[in-house]
């Protein structure tokens, strides 16, 4: 049986194809860029004013102060964002101008309007201001040929910014896989159905749906199958052709195994691995078809929510083109002592709590693998590492971080 890291391996080792598309510019969010941002401009593409007040010239200021003000004779053009200015500016003179005008030919500088006040056709100065102060120049961001952004970097909003401002309205990027999720069992009924005796309502589709979104992929949902070997064959078939990632929930215990794997051999999907040491999680499979892949999930909620964080989401990523893979971690301490069994991986569902300069997890409580609830209020995973047995209090544990 395969250790987590070994499962992990595994999957991550396997060739994925990056799903190439161009998008605009605000749906580029978040995802990872599949070409080199080259800019065809000077940005800015001109020199401007970083502040509103006067254009001058610095060697018309020298020595300016609240005691001794120099008097400039002020033009009555004014430079609003956005004017081009008509005329040189000449020694002894100063223009009003507003944040990103154009500098008039013959400035230098800009002296911020809390310095200066205007007197009749004339300006007071009351400092002096050094060549290029609050004065942007062309180019002084990003200057024409640059890669302001490289292949593979994942979109934050600054970058939207920058792709905004050399003009790019459309993006390649890598587009997200689509992850559908098959349901399987005589027992499940949708959601809006009311609870008989021996039956349950599919909350696993929906808990999925959700991760999948969080992890930023596209999802579907194809239903309930019942357990009809034929019925299920034709369903798997179907979806494969309409998905890139395929969950299929259910089905993966130790009775039920032979019946799904003898569906997936039938269509020639490919065996990675099935079983892992840990819990929960334990019975789950993986596989390969064509291009494809196929999760084989176990059915109870939180198995299925931990087996997507532990190798689905790291999947997804890659194909993504994500830097990173897996979840942020954290050490933390026990608060009280936990009990583990040597020899197998447990990920607890825990709640994370500071404790003067330290971090500490508890439990969320009851830690079956159907208590849904353990999920919901856990803010992260605890690792139980398989080589050590009983968790003391205070011992120091990696967690995986749920929430933000």
């Amino acid at each position: 049986m395969l250790s987590v890291k070994e499962a992990r391996g595994k999957v991550l080792s396997c060739s994925v194809k990056h799903k190439i598309k161009k998008v605009s510019l605000l749906d580029s969010l978040g995802l990872a860029l599949a070409e080199n941002m080259v800019s065809e401009d000077f940005i800015p593409a001109y020199d401007n004013s970083a502040m509103d007040g006067f254009a001058v010239k610095a060697v018309d200021i020298v020595g300016a102060d609240k005691n001794y003000p120099i008097k400039l004779k002020l033009i009555k053009q004014d430079l609003p964002a956005g004017k081009i200015p008509e005329n040189k500016l000449e020694s002894g003179y100063c223009v009003q101008i507003m944040t990103g005008a154009p500098i008039p030919e013959g400035s230098d500088c800009v002296v911020m309007k809390e310095d200066a006040i205007k007197e009749g056709k004339d300006v007071l100065i009351f400092r002096e201001c050094k060549q290029g102060e609050n004065v942007r120049y062309k180019g002084e961001d990003i200057k024409k040929g640059d890669i302001v952004i490289k292949k593979g970097k994942k979109i934050f909003p600054g970058d939207i910014g920058v792709m905004a401002s050399i003009g790019r309205s459309e993006i390649l990027v890598n587009f997200p896989p689509t992850v559908g999720i098959l349901a399987t069992g005589s027992e499940l009924v949708e959601i809006h159905e009311k609870l008989e005796t021996g039956k349950v309502r599919d909350s696993n589709s929906y808990s999925l749906s959700a991760q999948i979104k969080e992890a930023g992929a596209c999802s579907k949902r194809y239903g309930i199958v019942r357990d009809d070997k034929e019925i299920l064959k034709k369903k798997i078939r179907e979806t494969l052709s309409d998905c890139d990632i395929l969950l299929l929930t259910g089905g993966v215990s130790v009775g039920d195994y032979d019946f799904v794997k003898e569906i997936l051999d039938e269509l020639d999907a490919e065996f990675v691995f099935w079983r892992v040491n840990q819990r929960p999680g334990k019975p789950m499979a993986f596989l390969t078809y064509k291009d494809k892949f196929i999760f084989a999930l176990p059915g109870n909620p939180v198995s299925v929510m931990v087996c997507f964080e532990l190798y689905v989401r790291p999947l997804i990523k890659k194909i993504m083109g994500d830097k990173k893979l897996l979840r942020d971690t954290i050490t933390a301490r026990a608060f009280y002592d936990f009990k583990h069994k040597e020899g197998r991986t447990d990920f607890i569902r825990v709640k994370i709590e500071k404790v003067e300069d330290e971090t500490y997890f508890k439990s969320t409580g009851m830690q079956g693998s159907g208590i849904l609830m353990s999920m919901a209020e856990a803010d992260g995973l605890a690792v139980f590492p398989e080589e050590i047995g009983n968790i003391e209090k205070n011992t120091e544990i990696q967690v995986y971080i749920l929430k933000d």
